[in-house]
């Protein structure tokens, strides 16, 4: 019976994680098709001469138009379109603010150049003593930065991911000095929130004061003289 219970186990941690993945790949294919198929005409969708159902059609679709409006939003025409629709949305109090928010997220986040949610790092929350893994979103500006400015001291939005679903979590300012910055990649930081520290990096080297400072400031290719 020990036998067969650890051969069951094996072939669960086997199994279970493919289940899973495929599970969640299949339900977001067929949430896409659920909203695009309906919008694709008649005569171009293949479902209507096939016997069974084509997966994914709609997901395919939907990423070439994606792209085709990126590419057409990139030429001067497009950005005149979209400047228009911008100010015609800029007139709808409620619709407004939402996408502004919304425009300023995906901006940041997919930004080229953005160094947001790059970084992990340990913070003492919920109390002295007590660590939790958060990832640097930026450093603190407007009127939130002006409020510590005449103290010296410089303010990071830093996002905390609670256990096991990181997808909601808090914003919390906190001073730089009391960042304690991490050189593990964000996915091994999100492995070990989710697991809730049962999975996490293997053979990770200690991050200097220099190396810490330099990656608070966005620099985030470390140099080998600043690992210790």
């Amino acid at each position: 019976m020990t036998r067969l219970r650890n051969y069951f186990l094996t072939g669960f941690v086997i199994c279970a994680p493919l289940a899973i993945t495929a599970w969640l790949t299949w339900s977001f294919v067929v949430w896409v098709d659920s909203w695009v198929k309906p919008y694709i005409p008649g005569a171009y969708n293949p479902d209507n001469y096939l016997f069974f159902r084509v997966p994914g059609f709609g997901l395919v679709v939907a990423l070439v138009l994606i792209t085709l409006i990126g590419f057409l939003t990139a030429s001067l025409i497009g950005k005149t379109v979209v400047g228009w629709g911008e100010r015609a949305l800029g007139r709808m109090p409620l619709v407004r603010t939402l996408y502004t928010a919304l425009k300023q997220i995906f901006e940041t986040v997919f930004a080229s150049q953005s160094n947001s949610f790059k970084t992990a790092a340990l913070i003492e929350y919920p109390r002295r003593g007590i660590w939790s893994i958060v990832l640097i979103a930026t450093t603190a500006r407007g009127e939130i930065a002006s409020l510590f400015e005449a103290d010296g001291t410089e303010m990071l939005a830093v996002f905390l991911p609670p256990t096991p679903n990181p997808t909601s979590g808090f914003l919390l300012y906190v001073p730089r000095q009391d960042v304690k910055i991490l050189n593990m990649k964000v996915e091994d930081a999100m492995k070990l929130v989710i697991s809730a520290g049962i999975v996490g990096p293997e053979g990770e080297q200690s991050v200097t004061q220099a190396e810490a400072s330099r990656i608070a400031e966005g620099r985030l290719a470390p140099q080998p003289e600043e690992i210790a």
